[in-house]
């Protein structure tokens, strides 16, 4: 079970402080967006490079920007151990997991709401994680949708069902009163926004979620 809190929800002018609160953590949800793919803009390339440089955990980037099989790389060759793509994005999603395994990170598949996974089950054997959203992407502290649990399931049976080890990412309204169910549902990386950096131990809330989500865990 890993936590990855998502820095969207930290203090932009204290990003390094901020990471230092969730050093338990196991990784740092970096949300990157473009104004373009979704309506909102935070950060890019060059501020993901700064950030791992001081880091005491590895960068999960999920990219919701337009035309991922152009820029996603960079942010595995910067040294992000996670990339995410969204697959509404990419053209070519084969080549840009692998572009992503070749530069040294492990290579992520995220689906909007409204995205089905069927059609992009075939995918699973190029891939090492599978983002399911469980609010619109573009901005913090909305609510959980449950009814996003049931595509979480169905991802964690594909899983089961062809034999590999891809993990199964939540995001979105994450928090003490969901990820018990994100956990039952099948999903074992959780990011977590407001849930962690609204309390007023951050760490603490990290290992809330982590016990929680062990004692729900369905699928090991």
């Amino acid at each position: 079970m890993l936590i990855a809190p998502s820095i969207l929800s930290a203090d932009f002018a204290n990003l390094q402080r901020d990471l230092d609160r969730i050093a338990n953590a196991d990784w740092a949800h970096v949300d990157v967006m473009d104004y373009h793919f979704v309506p909102n803009l935070t950060l890019g390339l060059p501020v993901v490079e700064s950030l791992l440089k001081v880091s005491p955990i590895p960068l999960d980037c999920h990219l919701m920007i337009d035309d991922p099989d152009k820029w996603a790389p960079s942010y595995a060759e910067a040294g992000a151990q996670s990339v995410t793509f969204h697959i509404e994005a990419s053209n070519q999603p084969r080549k840009l997991a692998a572009d992503l395994r070749a530069a040294g990170a492990r290579a992520a598949m995220a689906l909007k709401p409204a995205t089905a996974f069927a059609p992009y089950e075939e995918l699973l054997d190029t891939l090492d994680m599978v983002l399911v959203m469980t609010v619109e992407p573009g901005f913090g502290g909305q609510s959980f949708m449950a009814d996003q649990l049931p595509k979480v399931q169905q991802v964690r049976e594909a899983v089961k069902r062809r034999g590999g080890e891809v993990w199964v990412q939540v995001d979105g309204g994450v928090s003490a009163t969901t990820i018990e169910q994100c956990a039952e549902a099948g999903a074992d990386v959780f990011v977590a926004g407001s849930a962690v950096y609204g309390a007023q131990d951050a760490a603490a809330a990290v290992d809330q979620l982590r016990e929680l989500a062990k004692g729900c865990a369905t699928h090991a």
